[in-house]
């Protein structure tokens, strides 16, 4: 599997890494203000040689794909996951790097919304397929409404300022397609996070449909609505997904007691495949540890709510662990989410649902 790091500002390395043996490096500006464009869309590059992709302003990613299918992620491919950086940064942009260990090609694309669509992809060493690779590029304007891509939007705060983040990822529940519901058809399930200071989700098990969204009210104390796997209850999606899917993370949400404003972290279910839910809250005590998890459409047999909760709770055998860790299928980050802190500004937190796959990934303090 080809790793690609996301690392520091570039100013913070200039003075600190000290290579083996040094190739060249390839730097690639990603975006821009106004431009949807890997700059240069192609590089040729010798075993050893680094690709430096600088993320300029926007929210763009560096995902890899292949030539068949340029705007889907290649299984087991590199993603960087979304990079916003606001219009007024000027300096100090993320860089994300790739080091080169053959000579075959890598072809490269942003998942966000359509513009793959629009043309913003890019390769390494692509020979004299780099045309025909852009051109089914923007010829696939429909792919990402494949039944098994599930279309995911989310909400990101920049620096007070509000982006919407659109992309595609697949799912294991590729058996279900992801039609749009009518609003008549579809419910809005309410959560309360912390009732009455109790460590639990109420509901804590619960059915919905595509289409439907689950709203979560955090309540008294300090909680999360974190996705994990039905294998590692109380672990984020991320550690356990064999795609690197970081699933969703509302962040901390610290609520006075006396508090008349709740914030809120809504979901909306993509498909019908389970989603698992904890609070990664560990102060005093692990939260998930005490049992407050969640399960969506979790299984009447097998993978149930209960051997979830048992999972969560230690209380299951290792031997039963180990067979749940390799059945059932899970919704990887297959779900919308918004966040509605309402005036309760301590209460804002960024929610960055895109995947991530790197060997190094450092988040910046300014876009938190």
């Amino acid at each position: 599997m080809l790793a690609l790091a996301l690392l520091l500002p570039l100013f913070a390395f200039l003075g600190l890494v000290i290579p083996v043996a040094r190739g060249a490096d390839h730097q690639v500006v990603v975006g821009g203000i106004g431009v949807l464009k890997y700059d240069p869309e192609f590089v040729t590059a010798d075993i050893g040689d680094t690709v430096t992709f600088v993320f300029k302003q926007k929210n763009h990613t560096v995902t890899q794909s292949t030539l068949e299918s340029p705007c889907v992620q290649a299984a087991d491919g590199f993603d960087s996951g979304f990079v916003p950086v606001p219009d007024d940064q000027t300096s100090n942009f993320t860089v994300a790097q790739f080091t080169v260990s053959d000579t075959k090609p890598v072809w490269v694309y942003c998942r966000q919304a359509n513009h793959c669509q629009q043309g913003m992809v890019f390769a390494i060493n692509p020979a004299d397929k780099f045309d025909a690779f852009k051109s089914a590029a923007t010829g696939t304007a429909s792919s990402a409404s494949s039944a098994s891509v599930i279309t995911v939007t989310a909400t990101v705060t920049v620096n007070g300022a509000t982006q919407t983040t659109t992309y595609a990822t697949t799912t294991g529940a590729a058996t279900t397609t992801a039609s749009a519901p009518s609003a008549s058809t579809t419910s809005t399930h309410v959560v309360t996070v912390g009732m009455n200071g109790v460590l639990a989700f109420s509901p804590d098990n619960l059915s919905a449909n595509v289409g439907d969204t689950v709203t979560f009210r955090f309540s008294a104390k300090n909680h999360t609505v974190t996705q994990s796997s039905f294998a590692k209850p109380c672990a984020p999606l991320g550690e356990s997904s064999a795609n690197g899917l970081a699933g969703f993370d509302s962040g901390f949400m610290p609520v006075a007691a006396n508090a008349s404003d709740f914030p809120e972290f809504t979901i909306t279910v993509n498909d019908t495949a389970p989603i698992w839910v904890y609070c990664k809250q560990t102060n005093p005590a692990s939260h998930c540890q005490q049992g407050m998890v969640l399960a969506i459409n979790a299984p009447a047999t097998g993978n149930t709510f209960d051997a979830f909760l048992a999972n969560a709770k230690g209380t299951v055998s290792a031997a039963s662990s180990t067979t749940a860790a390799a059945s059932g299928t899970q919704a990887i980050a297959s779900s919308t989410a918004t966040l509605n802190p309402g005036s309760n500004a301590a209460s804002r937190r960024t929610y960055n649902a895109g995947p991530v796959m790197v060997a190094v990934a450092v988040i910046l303090g300014s876009l938190l």
